[in-house]
C-alpha cells in the first residue's frame, strides 16, 4: 500500500521561523550541536565511573552547607571560602594522618569537592 502525503500548507513559513538559514545549514548546525552533546558523556563518562565517590562528594557538600549556612537550602556560597587549592592540599595532607575529618567527612571527599570548585571557577574564567 502506497500512501501519498500532501505538503502541509504553510510548512515552509514554519520552517523559516524555526530555521531561518537554509535547510542544509540548519541540519549541519543540529548535527554539530548533537555531536557536541555526545562528545560530553556526563553520565557514561563520569557518573557511571564514580557513583560512590560522587555520593561522598555530595555528602561533603551537604555537610559544608550545614556548617556554613545552617537551616538554609543547599547552595554554594562562594563568599565563605576562596582558597580551593590550599584547602584541597591541606585535606590531602590530613588524609595521610587520618582519612576522616573531625566532622565525619572523608578528607578525600573534601579534596574532590575543592578540586571541582577550583575547576568550575577556572572554567568560568576566574583566576585560580
Amino acid at each position: 500500500m502506497n500512501i501519498e502525503l500532501d505538503a502541509i500548507e504553510g510548512a515552509g513559513v514554519l520552517e523559516q521561523l524555526f530555521c531561518p538559514a537554509s535547510n542544509d545549514e540548519c541540519v549541519k548546525e543540529a548535527i554539530t550541536e548533537a555531536q557536541k552533546r555526545k562528545a560530553t558523556p556526563v553520565f557514561s563518562g563520569v557518573l557511571k565511573y564514580f557513583p560512590d565517590a560522587l555520593k561522598e562528594v555530595a555528602k561533603c557538600s551537604k555537610a559544608g552547607n550545614d556548617q556554613h549556612n545552617p537551616n538554609q537550602p543547599l547552595f554554594w556560597d562562594r563568599t565563605k571560602s576562596k582558597d580551593e587549592l590550599d584547602a584541597l592540599t591541606r585535606h590531602l595532607i590530613d588524609h595521610g594522618v587520618n582519612p576522616v575529618d573531625t566532622d565525619g567527612v572523608l578528607h578525600l571527599a573534601k579534596v574532590a569537592w575543592r578540586s571541582l570548585a577550583a575547576l568550575q571557577k577556572y572554567l568560568e574564567g576566574e583566576n585560580i
